[in-house]
């Protein structure tokens, strides 16, 4: 398929099957795989703040329970549609299972702008969504969490929505809801935190000191400023961030918290005209020893590859690169590390929301970030232990690992 007419569900459908090739996966199983248990699409009515009713189209996708209850992000999107849902499920499927975390994968989407509404019609549309899907929700069956443009509030008006209709205090239905209801410490910089994690253990392994690594964050949002700030309080020099409108580079480090300010300000371009590289996107060239793509998928092409000078590219955001690029960049002797394992500090910790939530028993952050530690460090051996024995990339090896672990289990559960 070329990659011009590739979406994200024709990508990780070529994704399965690389890996399925490598350990020779039955048919059956590779089949099972590429298809989801469910998918559901439904319109419900919110009554805007004009007075006028307004039908809102929602979906979600249940990939695949073979480990346990799906679970997977919900994101108020205008762009949201079946084939996007779809996809990111099946990803959170494999990153559930390379992590070893007893969930399988689903996601979901609202087809909204959230600019375009007001807090009271946000809570009426996280509403309808839940009441529209109560039958297929639950701590057993589907647990929701936040994504694109969705945040612990809507979660939490979420949990409340089907708590009222299950008729009690349901809190492990929702994750990454506010601490006072039930949502958990450390989630709000999880995914950045795990990444963080790999990278210090590489820089050991590799008997590297923080302050000699170069690093290039494309993407300057939540995950994105975590991941920078947490590096660069670790001694590493962060030469280049960017975000849709502008990309700074300071060959000698630059100073984040600064950046950080500007951010919040009007814009990166505050930190100063000098800094300012001519294309934000330029970013994906700078002389760097971590390139981390943390916004958008799909950054990394066949038609840029070749230019990418980072001999390692960690993904913070999902599928920043596509089946074409990951060869070139193969070719070229740069080590991609998958967005399932880079960016799985956010389930993990979503989980032990979960726990916290069945338990009625709360942890300290550093005992959550601990806990998150050990996972995400786990699945990282694992992945180059699974590339290394089957003479291939991080991303193969990482999913030959999830998908060996689908297909025991579903072994155990007689489904072959």
């Amino acid at each position: 398929m070329a990659e011009q007419n590739q979406g994200p569900l024709g990508v990780v459908h070529q994704q399965i099957a690389e890996a399925s090739q490598l350990i020779q996966l039955p048919n059956t199983i590779e089949t099972i795989l590429k298809h989801p248990k469910r998918k559901v699409e439904v319109q419900f009515p919110v009554e805007m703040d004009d007075g006028h009713t307004q039908m809102f189209t929602g979906y979600r996708t249940q990939h695949n329970d073979v480990l346990g209850p799906v679970k997977g992000g919900l994101r108020f999107y205008p762009q949201t549609d079946e084939e996007e849902t779809e996809a990111l499920a099946a990803w959170m499927t494999f990153k559930c299972a390379l992590v070893q975390i007893p969930h399988g994968g689903a996601k979901g989407g609202v087809v909204c702008d959230p600019s375009l509404l007001s807090d009271r019609e946000i809570r009426q549309v996280s509403r309808g969504y839940t009441e529209a899907l109560f039958d297929l929700l639950g701590p057993n069956k589907d647990v929701p969490a936040p994504d694109v443009y969705t945040d612990p509030k809507i979660m939490s008006v979420m949990m409340d929505t089907y708590s009222r209709m299950a008729g009690g205090h349901e809190p492990g239905v929702i994750t990454g809801k506010l601490p006072l209801v039930g949502g958990s410490k450390a989630r709000e910089s999880a995914t950045a935190r795990g990444a963080v994690y790999i990278i210090e253990k590489m820089l050991e392994k590799e008997n590297k000191r923080a302050e000699d690594v170069r690093v290039a964050v494309q993407g300057f949002g939540n995950a994105g400023q975590i991941a920078a700030r947490l590096l660069y309080d670790m001694g590493c020099k962060i030469v280049s961030v960017s975000d849709s409108k502008a990309a700074l580079y300071e060959e000698n480090g630059l100073d984040i918290p600064r950046a950080q300010q500007a951010k919040a300000g009007n814009g990166l371009q505050e930190y100063g005209e000098n800094y300012m590289l001519e294309n934000n996107m330029d970013i994906l060239y700078t002389e760097a020893d971590i390139l981390i793509p943390a916004a958008m998928e799909g950054v990394i092409t066949e038609k840029n590859a070749e230019r990418v000078k980072a001999p390692k590219i960690m993904e913070l955001a999902n599928g920043p690169t596509t089946p074409e690029a990951d060869h070139i960049l193969k070719d070229q002797g740069q080590q991609v590390y998958p967005d399932i394992l880079v960016n799985a500090g956010g389930v993990i910790v979503s989980y032990l929301e979960s726990v916290q939530n069945h338990m009625n028993y709360y942890w300290s952050e550093d005992v959550i970030n601990e806990r998150m530690k050990a996972f995400i460090l786990e699945a990282y051996e694992q992945t180059e232990k699974s590339a290394y024995e089957h003479k291939t990339t991080n991303r193969n090896g990482a999913m030959t690992f999830a998908i060996g672990r689908l297909q025991e289990a579903m072994g155990y559960r007689g489904w072959i």
